[in-house]
């Protein structure tokens, strides 16, 4: 496949530095586009590339916008307020980013162009018990951040030219560690404290390992006239796990862990669903990395790693 140019905001990101990473890798040139509020390090490790070229600067600003677009072939939308608790703390900027920033592109863009969009499953919110949420299952995001992740899919779908990925919750290291994260944040839990206390213990959602995620929007560059119009859940296949069955998952690597279940508590996001993976798996492609993988991973990074700079609030 030809080289391409690619720009992705938010580059700088907990997804966004591991995509860079693995898009120079294969040989193409990458533009970042980001305000750095959240590390200013995560990309010095990739700064020896001259294929990499770095921005700071605000996704909302058409002045900034527009010339990193016009000389994009491949356009990757990161740049967001990301996850419920961030949402809801800064209602009126999510809105901006994850809505106002995306309509820029989208009102700026050419149908020529490929766009690959980041979307969560959180979209489906409350779904059927042992009924697995296909891409044609009805939307019903509960959250403020799953409400505008849905409307900014729908209007890049209309516009066309897109490929949208309704991302499973992520997990793994990235040099822009979150913590916060469902399995981060319980295998920290694990490995610093050897507690975790449960509420909604029997919530399900599904997961994938933020190098996937890397691979996943590469494959959906290199096949993106197969797939463009469409949208595609992404997740592995045999991770549609509860709470609880994610503990027990972390115990075997933290034996001494004490799970305590508790009536108190609730998620903002409220998810609770099962996913099925099978029209992106039948069209080629097939996660890598599994929880355990991942888990142990995590376990190894959490030697050194302290929570309290590595969270979205």
């Amino acid at each position: 496949m030809a080289k391409e140019k690619v720009l992705i905001t938010g580059g700088a990101g907990y997804l966004g530095t591991v995509m860079t990473e693995h898009f120079l890798a294969r040989g193409h040139r990458v533009t970042v586009l980001d305000d750095f509020r959240y590390s200013r390090t995560s990309l010095l490790h990739l700064c020896h590339d001259s294929r990499l070229r770095i921005v700071k600067g605000d996704v909302r600003e058409r002045a900034t916008v527009k010339p990193l677009l016009a000389d994009a072939d491949t356009v990757i939308p990161l740049a967001a307020v990301v996850g419920a608790p961030a949402c809801e703390a800064r209602p009126r900027e999510s809105r901006s980013v994850n809505v106002g920033a995306v309509k820029l592109i989208n009102s700026l863009r050419s149908v020529e162009q490929k766009l690959l969009f980041p979307v969560t499953n959180s979209g489906y919110g409350i779904g059927q018990k042992d009924i697995a949420c296909t891409e044609s299952s009805p939307l019903r995001p509960v959250s403020r951040y799953g409400r505008q992740k849905v409307e900014a899919e729908k209007f890049l779908l209309e516009k066309g030219s897109v490929v949208a990925f309704r991302l499973a919750t992520a997990f793994g290291v990235s040099s822009r560690m979150r913590v916060d994260l469902l399995v981060n944040d319980f295998t920290y839990r694990a490995a610093t404290e050897g507690v975790i206390v449960l509420f909604e213990e029997h919530f399900k959602r599904n997961y994938i390992h933020v190098r996937d995620i890397a691979r996943l929007f590469h494959f959906g560059m290199e096949n993106f006239h197969k797939l463009s119009g469409q949208v595609f859940n992404a997740g592995l296949s045999e991770a549609n796990l509860s709470k609880i069955e994610l503990c027990r998952l972390i115990q075997k690597f933290v034996p001494g862990l004490v799970i305590i279940s508790s009536a108190v508590g609730r998620d903002p996001d409220r998810r609770d669903y099962i996913v099925s993976n099978a029209k992106i798996e039948k069209a080629g492609f097939r996660t890598r990395y599994s929880l355990e993988f991942g888990i142990q991973e995590l376990l190894r990074a959490y030697a050194f790693l302290k929570n309290s700079i590595y969270n979205n609030l």
